[in-house]
């Protein structure tokens, strides 16, 4: 159990790593000035960062997620596999009914850590060099939104997130359970990682499609106070302001950099979960290359399963 919750962290973090410069982009798009934008869309913003700003620019904020790895990872194994068990039987509906409680309860953590993350990624917009930074780092940034906005001010946007979280890891493990068990994914298959990477890259990017509308306002939402303006007065007034002046596409802001974005994370965490098993185990056999929490079986079927969106 111990071995496998570390390669999960383990993978979560590669996938990080990979995927956030994605998610700068990503959230500079969704919040920039529709009046005066910066960006022409996500190739232009990906540019302009790394010219103006160097390519740690895309980086920037990624100390709240990894900080918030473990403890989101732990939270997703044990609720998702727990209430596998609870439901008793292995089949799409409760898949989708356990992901939705995993990302339901993970929220605590996730709603902080992507509000330090969205601060992080808007500071020094256009900057190379910040002359000034209001915060030194992610863990700054929510101890300083603490002492002046107290514990509400740390959760901002955490119903947007909710909303996001509970069918988008439902829509996640569904998927990911119908993917795997169309390509026929069984340990002793000679192709079972290209499957596997298959199955969790295009679950990653269904479970986005599901959702994004309501990213777009948690974003806002989040970002909104930076620089001591307020914009927005809540969700719907969020959402009424945006489609005024916007337009329906305002919930498509920064799309392509997501789903860019989503494949490789859910393929490089699911690898390196898988290789960093293999390599630990004794006989480095594949069927002891499963995550931790494995779900309850049909008989006679092996299923593989990874959390990460």
């Amino acid at each position: 159990m111990a071995l496998d919750f570390v390669a999960g962290c383990m993978g979560g973090a590669a996938g990080v790593l990979v995927g956030h410069p994605f998610d700068t982009v990503k959230v500079r798009l969704q919040v920039q000035n529709v009046n005066k934008p910066m960006y022409r869309g996500t190739y232009h913003c990906f540019q302009s960062i790394v010219r103006q700003e160097s390519m740690f620019g895309l980086y920037k904020g990624i100390g709240s997620p990894m900080m918030g790895l473990t403890f989101i990872n732990a939270i997703v194994f044990g609720v998702q596999g727990n209430a596998m068990r609870m439901l008793g039987r292995d089949t799409p509906l409760n898949q989708f009914l356990a992901g939705a409680a995993a990302g339901t309860i993970q929220c605590i953590i996730c709603c902080p850590m992507e509000l330090a993350k969205t601060r992080m990624q808007m500071q020094g917009t256009g900057e190379k060099k910040s002359s000034k930074k209001m915060y030194k780092n992610s863990l700054d940034c929510l101890i300083r939104i603490y002492n002046k906005e107290g514990i509400r001010g740390i959760n901002r946007g955490m119903l947007t997130t909710v909303i996001r979280e509970t069918p988008g890891f439902g829509v996640y493990f569904l998927s990911y359970d119908v993917l795997t068990r169309s390509l026929g994914c069984e340990p002793d298959d000679l192709y079972i990682i290209p499957k596997l990477l298959f199955a969790g890259g295009m679950s990653g990017i269904a479970s986005w499609l599901s959702t994004y509308p309501v990213d777009v306002i948690k974003s806002r939402l989040q970002a909104d106070g930076v620089g001591g303006v307020n914009k927005y007065n809540g969700i719907m007034d969020c959402v009424n302001q945006s489609w005024q002046k916007e337009g329906w596409r305002v919930f498509t802001r920064g799309l392509t950099s997501t789903l860019l974005r989503a494949f490789p994370v859910n393929a490089t965490t699911f690898a390196t979960v898988t290789l960093f098993l293999m390599y630990m185990r004794d006989d480095g056999s594949m069927n002891d290359c499963e995550p931790a929490h494995q779900l309850v079986q049909e008989p006679q079927q092996t299923q593989l399963q990874t959390t990460s969106l």
